[in-house]
């Protein structure tokens, strides 16, 4: 891909955006999207991959004309950053994006519909309920974009994605991404045939230099351990939970102890999901308390650290986790708790990753691999009585 390929607004933004060399994801896709093959596109996170199928898409849309793009993503936080990536790069155009997402005002959607945007951005439920009402006019696409497809294809999002395929043209140019998206490549050619498969997560070399390392620790002692990565003076990122119910109990605790922090949960509206987003990208919060609902699409840029407070449940979980620091060769550092009985496993995960996971230790306010000397306190030791032996 050479950005000379691209129309004169799209090579203003990539000249305000400080580019210089595409990504290889970004090169590899290019051609391919552009003749309108059918396309599986697999790369590390914080790869570049939404740019690699938004510029060449972009590239070819025509103002004015309806429902062009449709790209479907995993989560309503994923919906919502594509949204911000593609309007930073329509800027300068009269194209026009707009999101339909679960949990948003439905007749705001549908009023924005009328505009006649080029490109719809969203998630299965809602697009299909649109679809499903006549409010979108599914004939009208000429492309869709499955956006972390392995989380698109399991459970009640297949049905989803098999009956928005059947309502879209059968002609359609049908594009899957996902950092994992070779894992499931059977289940996607079970859905579609004929795909172009490109995988360049071996040699991608964006992926900034990240470590890893796992706290000793108990489940009891796991807040307290929180509270203190938290007072460090550089410290801020993602605190990943396996639990709601254990992400609420630790987002009490840490507030008690007035600790600027904010949760990201399933169960919040979309406005107080946005502003919890924001405060961490203007660090505002020192932690965002969350579950795997963030460990995918979330780009806060040059993000130093991920706490996995519980260890992960699949090793794809904690790719993506991870994901979120490193990104376009961006340092980072990923830390996971784990309790005494899950160290094997977690060390046998890291293996499977091919990544090396070594301790790490908060001490004297500080984080240190060195493991501190534990001196005995004398004033534990008991002491001498003075007085005569009674008889």
């Amino acid at each position: 891909m050479d950005n000379q390929q691209l129309t004169p607004f799209l090579q203003e933004n990539w000249q305000a955006a400080g580019f210089t060399d595409p990504s290889l994801i970004q090169t590899e896709v290019f051609e391919p999207i552009t003749a309108g093959k059918n396309l599986v596109g697999v790369a590390p996170t914080g790869s570049g991959k939404t740019l690699a199928y938004l510029l060449p898409l972009i590239n070819q849309l025509q103002p004015k004309e309806a429902n062009q793009l449709l790209i479907l993503t995993s989560s309503q936080e994923l919906a919502m950053q594509v949204v911000e990536v593609a309007r930073t790069w329509l800027k300068g155009s009269e194209i026009k994006v707009t999101s339909l997402i679960g949990g948003a005002n439905i007749k705001r959607q549908q009023d924005a519909l009328k505009k006649k945007p080029e490109v719809i951005v969203g998630t299965p439920g809602r697009v299909m309920e649109l679809m499903t009402s006549k409010k979108l006019k599914s004939h009208q696409f000429k492309t869709v974009v499955f956006d972390e497809v392995d989380q698109l294809i399991h459970g009640q999002n297949l049905q989803l994605i098999q009956r928005i395929l059947k309502s879209l043209p059968q002609t359609i140019q049908r594009l899957y991404f996902s950092a994992t998206a070779d894992k499931v490549l059977t289940e996607i050619q079970q859905i579609d045939e004929d795909l172009v498969v490109v995988d360049v997560s071996h040699e991608d070399t964006s992926q900034g230099d990240v470590a890893h390392f796992y706290l000793e620790t108990s489940e009891r002692k796991k807040v307290d351990n929180l509270r203190r990565l938290l007072n460090i003076p550089a410290f801020w990122g993602l605190l990943f939970f396996n639990q709601l119910s254990d992400l609420g109990a630790a987002e009490e605790k840490l507030l008690f102890h007035k600790l600027p922090v904010a949760s990201l949960a399933s169960d919040q509206n979309k406005q107080l999901r946005k502003q919890a987003i924001e405060k961490l990208k203007k660090h505002q919060l020192v932690g965002l308390l969350t579950t795997d609902i963030a460990s995918r699409g979330l780009d806060i840029d040059a993000m130093p650290f991920v706490v996995n407070v519980d260890f992960p449940k699949s090793e794809e979980s904690y790719l993506h986790r991870a994901g979120r620091v490193g990104r376009m060769g961006n340092e980072g550092i990923v830390i996971s708790f784990v309790t005494p009985p899950e160290l094997a496993e977690a060390k046998k995960t890291a293996k499977k990753l091919g990544i090396t996971i070594e301790p790490v230790y908060i001490f004297g306010g500080a984080l240190t691999t060195e493991k501190p000397e534990v001196h005995p306190d004398p004033k534990s030791k008991k002491k001498k009585s003075k007085g005569k032996k009674r008889k």
